[in-house]
């Protein structure tokens, strides 16, 4: 899999917690959408987006894809994308999905406050 992050920003968060969050988040692109999957991290006013080129997420499972056991993969826990909403409730940010320019998925990570404002 490829990584593109566009810049870096600091942001008040827990390291652990934080990098907890981005592996998640990386794992589940992989997961679905194979070794050839790009994961794009980028800025944003209030936060970040994690967008990759895999498969998406259709908009029917968008509500669902954040409850604890929810997977589509046969050797998937369900547990990755809850513990991120959870990572991202605890520092008081939201987290939503869309779909990335690419037709993949796409995280939006918004309510940060960034050290550099």
């Amino acid at each position: 899999a490829t990584l593109n992050v566009d810049e870096s920003e600091l942001v008040e968060a827990d390291r652990d917690r934080l990098r907890e969050l981005f592996e998640n988040l990386y794992r589940n692109a992989v997961e679905h959408g194979g070794d050839d999957v790009t994961v794009h991290v980028g800025a944003m006013e209030d936060g970040f987006c994690v967008a990759d080129t895999g498969s998406g997420i259709p908009e029917s499972a968008r509500d669902e894809i954040f409850e604890a056991g929810y997977s589509t993969a046969d050797d998937g826990t369900g547990f990755g994308l809850r513990i991120v909403e959870q990572i991202a409730k605890a520092h008081g940010w939201e987290v939503s999905v869309t779909e990335s320019t690419e037709g993949g998925a796409r995280f939006d990570i918004t309510g940060i406050r960034k050290l550099s404002d």
